[in-house]
């Protein structure tokens, strides 16, 4: 099997790692297509480390405990690109695979894999689009003016970053649907256009590493951080699905036609059920629960409505078919795009199965009300819900859950030995 035709003389060979990082290394072209025919070897290290690059020593089975040993790596031909604004490289993703050729439970790529499969053997194939909000600033001026939401001429202090953005994202074949400001410093979102199941992720994991990288090409900083500023809104990673039956939509529902069609309504269902779970892998870290702010139009609670942005999950009906979907409002832009369409397939297809019955919709602030379950306001709080669930980690996989739990408390120890400005200056002096 011959590579596709690609110009470039280096190819990064990308692995999506826990936190939804791209690791790997630089091939020459003869090196990658060695590797598209063999397959080449990193250590499982790469699965083991923190976001700091520390090896987290809490895992037996891969890493340092167990003596970084190796993977093979195996490029996915279909994603392979050329990167426009570097000259001579391309990228392609990657999935491991362990020496005796089984896949790697472990990695992302395959959780979403899995759950899509899954998801197929009920009949259904899932279309996702993924929209990011995240914050551009200048490190070499002064703090940027706080813009409006949806504002034109705000828009126009990000001229260039846009004007490289939209070749940049183009050569990765990925389509930005649109470009909003939102209120806060620097702040703006990206829609991508929906793709068919894993695509979708794998788009959003480059559309991260292009925006970050051409950004930096610019002398900017992109930063997809869950909250950056307080007391201004925070940086979502919203996500779209609907579902399809070869070339008819699952959810087609116009409005005012009745209650949601029965596969929508067990959808939703199936997503409030399994929520508090799922948090923690659309809200991985500490930070991102100081996004989850009542009233600011981040869901608090297992809520769902008609077109109420206010809901954990938002219900859009339409008299077009192919446009009816749910958005889930509770991921964060720092959430993996692999993880939080696997959580959210998963819960899907549990809903497709056992049709739960879906609660009136709310009106109004969602934040208000006392009804819906409460979700987790803290990464313990999350890890917690997740290892109560074992429902919804049996379907994600026992070995993957146990891998990401574990990742998961090391964050909390990280988090629980460290001594932060804040707290130097609330309290040095006072006590």
């Amino acid at each position: 099997m011959s590579s596709p035709p690609a110009r470039g003389e280096y190819v990064l060979l990308g692995l999506p790692d826990v936190n939804g990082q791209l690791r790997g290394k630089a091939l020459s072209r003869p090196a990658f297509d060695s590797a598209v025919r063999d397959g080449t070897t990193v250590t499982d290290l790469l699965l083991a480390l923190d976001p700091l690059d520390e090896p987290i020593t809490t895992y037996e089975a891969i890493g340092i405990r167990a003596g970084a040993g190796d993977l093979r790596l195996e490029p996915d031909p279909g994603t392979l690109f050329e990167l426009p604004w570097r000259q001579g490289w391309s990228v392609c993703l990657a999935d491991p695979f362990r020496p005796d050729g089984s896949p790697c439970e472990i990695a992302v790529r395959e959780v979403a894999r899995r759950a899509l499969a899954d998801l197929e053997e009920l009949g259904y194939e899932a279309r996702c689009a993924f929209e990011y909000e995240l914050r551009v600033t200048d490190p070499n001026a002064g703090a940027p003016e706080r813009s409006l939401s949806y504002s034109l001429t705000a828009l126009g202090a990000h001229e260039r970053l846009i004007a490289a953005l939209g070749p940049a994202l183009a050569g990765l074949g990925i389509e930005l649907g649109a470009i909003h400001t939102e209120p806060g410093t620097g702040l703006i979102e990206l829609n991508l256009a929906p793709r068919r199941g894993l695509e979708a992720a794998d788009q959003a994991v480059l559309a991260k590493f292009c925006v970050k990288d051409v950004a930096a090409s610019l002398g900017l900083r992109a930063s997809f951080l869950a909250k950056s500023v307080p007391d201004e809104e925070g940086s979502s990673g919203h996500l779209h699905l609907s579902l399809w039956r070869g070339e008819d939509a699952a959810f087609a529902t116009a409005p005012g036609d009745g209650p949601l069609a029965p596969p929508f309504a067990a959808a939703i269902a199936g997503v409030l059920d399994l929520l508090p779970a799922a948090s923690l892998l659309l809200n991985p870290t500490i930070n991102s629960y100081k996004r989850l702010v009542p009233g600011w139009f981040t869901p608090v609670n297992a809520s769902w409505g008609e077109e109420n942005r206010s809901c954990a999950v938002r219900a859009i009906r339409s008299e077009h078919p192919e446009r009816c979907r749910f958005e889930c409002r509770r991921p964060g832009a720092d959430a993996n795009p692999y993880l939080a369409l696997a959580a959210l397939v998963v819960a899907v297809s549990d809903g497709l199965r056992r049709e739960p019955d879906l609660p009136d919709p709310i009106a109004g602030d969602a934040s208000e009300q006392t009804g819906p379950e409460p979700l987790p306001r803290s990464l313990e709080a999350a890890l917690d819900a997740f290892e109560r669930d074992q429902r919804f980690t049996a379907m994600l996989g026992a070995e993957f859950s146990g891998y990401y739990a574990t990742s998961r408390r090391w964050e909390l120890a990280a988090w629980q030995q460290a001594v932060s400005d804040w707290e130097r200056q609330r309290y040095e002096r006072a006590v």
